[in-house]
């Protein structure tokens, strides 16, 4: 029987093949010597990120989800997991702040984004720190108990670090660090967190966004062309006016697989972050309409999992959530920026937009979502409450409990 984590798989794998061929028909030009083949294509780097993503995916699904920490293991283990999630952020920010290093760090167009590892090659450390935040913030939620995280102090260091490193992200990639910070406010709603408080938070954040616009002028300009893209057509506006021109030139059906015309010197950026654009222009309404498709399949057999998950695994609801919403997120940003409904924010379109950092951590990610569908195939009746931790486990030795009792106090 074909159940949620099926469609997840299936959807990842579709998504992939679909990126891999668009990737290779983007990359096609008039100065290119050799055909794109059937054989290219199979030999081709993306083809070989594909695999890689695949290979992790299956790794996270053949987790034993089971074995994750829950509320009760946590209740009676909080000296370990205390020093934990502090060497886990100390960890993620450091990692950030290894693109300013002079030998491993590499700036792409103006931009510090890149970690250059010898003999392995470069990747991008946002990705590193966005799943790896999510999964820091659903380890101290379900530590906490949704009870706890409603206290003020709670929030401020859930809401702390999730602003730290977005905002630390945010100085080489605003797009990045604004989609970080929605997926963790989700994140922390779900964890009982009171909407009045996180409220609180909004105005200093959006000052912080406007301050990061209005003293950049790179990222102003992006805000101005996206009101009038056409009163400068032929430099600020180029890239907008470019990207709509090939969503409009695909109509219902396309000018057909490797036909589209954009990409050839037209259109800036088509095999990453506007490669949606060349999928509208040679595969029409109709290809378009299968990628989102895809994206609200994933969406909903990512739901379908984390209604099953039962009230004692608060650590993988969260986690499943916050990957979901992020994800989805990233589609509708990236597919918004393409059709000209949002300013450039140089957010890839997960799964499809060629970068092998991306593809490998996105599907681990919902490999993880697998191993869940395949440890709660149904749904349990668990009469654990996530919000009391009166009742210890029954093995829990004294001293974890009066530990705990200490650090939550």
């Amino acid at each position: 029987m074909l159940r949620a984590g099926h469609v997840i798989g299936l959807c990842v794998l579709a998504l992939l093949c679909m990126g891999v061929v668009m990737v290779n028909s983007a990359d096609m030009s008039v100065q290119r010597a050799e055909a794109v083949t059937f054989g290219s294509i199979i030999g081709s780097r993306s083809s070989w990120y594909m695999l890689a993503a695949l290979v992790a995916m299956l790794a996270a699904a053949c987790l034993p989800a089971r074995w994750l920490p829950d509320a009760r293991w946590m209740g009676a283990r909080v000296t370990l997991l205390h020093p934990v999630l502090l060497i886990g952020a100390f960890a993620l920010l450091g990692l950030l702040l290894m693109v300013y290093l002079p030998v491993l760090g590499r700036e792409v167009k103006g931009s510090a984004r890149w970690i250059h590892v010898p003999l392995i090659g470069s990747f991008q450390p946002s990705e590193v720190v966005k799943w790896g935040m999510l999964l820091l913030l659903a380890l101290y939620a379900a530590w906490q108990g949704a009870q706890r995280m409603a206290r003020f102090n709670r929030l401020v260091v859930g809401f702390g670090v999730a602003a730290v490193l977005s905002g630390v992200v945010a100085t080489e990639d605003l797009g990045t660090g604004v989609l970080m910070m929605a997926g963790a406010t989700v994140l922390l709603v779900a964890a009982g967190v009171s909407a009045w408080k996180l409220a609180l938070f909004i105005p200093p954040a959006a000052g912080a966004v406007a301050l990061a616009v209005f003293t950049s002028d790179y990222r102003m300009r992006r805000v101005t062309t996206f009101l009038n893209p056409f009163e400068d057509p032929a430099d600020a506006g180029y890239h907008m006016i470019q990207s709509m021109t090939a969503v409009a030139n695909g109509e219902v059906f396309g000018r057909g697989l490797g036909f589209g015309l954009q990409k050839f010197g037209y259109l800036p950026e088509d095999r990453t972050d506007f490669l949606f654009a060349v999928i509208c222009e040679e595969l029409g309404v109709v290809g378009a309409s299968i990628v989102v498709a895809l994206y609200l399949g994933v969406l909903w057999a990512g739901l379908s999992v984390l209604r099953r998950i039962p009230a004692h695994a608060d650590a993988c609801r969260l986690f499943a959530l916050g990957v979901l919403a992020t994800l989805g997120f990233q589609a509708v940003i990236n597919i918004g920026v393409v059709t000209g409904l949002g300013p450039t924010k140089g957010i890839a379109l997960p799964l499809l937009s060629s970068g092998g950092t991306g593809w490998i951590l996105t599907a681990l990610s919902l490999g993880v979502l697998i191993a869940m569908d395949r440890a709660w195939p149904a749904p349990v009746d668990d009469e654990y409450s996530a919000d009391s931790y009166d009742d210890e486990p029954a093995d829990a030795p004294a001293v974890f409990v009066r530990d705990r009792e200490r650090v939550l106090s």
